[in-house]
């Protein structure tokens, strides 16, 4: 099988065996190759096209994984959220304006557009009983991160939290209920956009904010203020990885910058990896006791235990978006090719798609 003999040459036996396990090898529910391409699930997306960008449905027909639903957006999606109904929400890349609710199965579209002094930073979470979304923004005259806290229904903004730093991207609802906010610390002006300034000054921080209220309950940061918090994943118990983006100077010390951090609820550190991984780690995900963290400029996947142990990198070029099934398997997108990590299943991505940051399991 391709994977394993890509895994022999990278990683220890026992590392191996371990892997086997947790992805489902050892438990007989790989797919036998690519004719399981059937068996693949469906999928929450955005991409672009050659002209214009859209999110909707992905699914396998045959060996490629093609569209299944589509709705057009203004500007590049970023993050992605399938509500309970079946609805899914999607936030403008930032610095964006919109936030979109889309029904696949009615093509009904809902619209919120943010205040001309705000921009959205690209992801969205529900609260526990359903009722208020939370959504990353940036003030753009002052630069501080803020959590807009939004009626579910109507996508209005009922009031706005600070986030104790600057330029806040992905956040989840942690398992004692409170939310769970990385601020990437990444200095913008509204000028300037995408562009990166006063690096100088960067201050990313993991925040814990009530959910009620928007009280700060906690802070922590990394001894390197370079490396830049972006998307989480939670894991076992109270711990929660983090994919990192290096923003150094020299470009010997990004290269070689981890990807990853862990969080126990007390405190956040960086994991080693036994290869330079490019310093940029793209999605998270957590299946079965392993982090899976994409590193679309080393051309992978790459893999952690619970703890923080480098399992390996799993082959794919331009790996980013990752997805998990409730069977426990993982699907990684890359520029050309999704992949399984459980068993190296492929399917094509059609050729007039370009696959963005992330994807979800759709139900089918």
């Amino acid at each position: 099988m391709q994977m394993a003999t890509e895994l022999d040459a990278l990683m220890h036996p026992q590392r191996r065996a371990l892997l086997q396990a947790v992805l489902g090898l050892a438990a007989g529910c790989a797919l036998p190759g690519v004719a399981a391409a059937a068996a693949t699930p469906s999928l929450a997306a955005a991409w672009a096209l050659a002209q214009g960008q859209q999110v909707g449905l992905l699914a396998a027909q045959g060996g490629l994984l093609a569209v299944r639903a589509a709705l057009d957006v203004p500007t590049r999606a970023h993050g992605l959220l399938v509500e309970a109904n079946g609805a899914v929400l999607a936030v403008a890349r930032r610095p964006g304006d919109w936030l979109l609710r889309w029904h696949p199965a009615t093509h009904e579209a809902q619209w919120a557009w943010i205040e001309p002094d705000r921009a959205y930073n690209g992801h969205v979470v529900a609260s526990a009983d359903g009722r208020r979304l939370y959504t990353t923004e940036t003030h753009l005259a002052t630069g501080a991160g803020l959590i807009g806290v939004r009626d579910a229904v109507s996508l209005e903004k009922q009031a706005e939290w600070p986030t104790h730093g600057m330029d806040p991207h992905e956040l989840l609802l942690d398992k004692d209920g409170s939310l769970i906010v990385a601020n990437g610390g990444i200095p913008t002006l509204p000028e300037t956009g995408r562009i990166k300034v006063g690096l100088e000054r960067m201050d990313p921080s993991l925040v814990r904010l009530h959910t009620g209220s928007g009280a700060l309950l906690g802070q922590w940061r990394l001894p390197d203020p370079r490396l830049s918090l972006r998307h989480m994943a939670g894991g076992p118990g109270r711990t929660l990885g983090i994919a990192l983006q290096a923003e150094h100077e020299q470009a010997a010390q990004r290269t070689a910058a981890p990807v990853f951090a862990l969080f126990d609820g007390q405190a956040l550190r960086t994991a080693t990896a036994p290869q330079p991984l490019a310093g940029y780690g793209g999605a998270i995900a957590h299946v079965n006791g392993l982090f899976a963290v994409s590193c679309p400029r080393a051309q992978g996947v790459a893999l952690y235990d619970s703890a923080g142990r480098w399992q390996g990198l799993v082959p794919l070029a331009q790996a980013c978006a990752l997805a998990s099934t409730p069977a426990g398997a993982l699907w990684a997108g890359g520029s050309v090719v999704a992949r399984s990590l459980a068993d190296a299943a492929q399917l094509a991505v059609a050729p007039t798609l370009r696959l963005d940051n992330h994807w979800l399991h759709y139900p089918a």
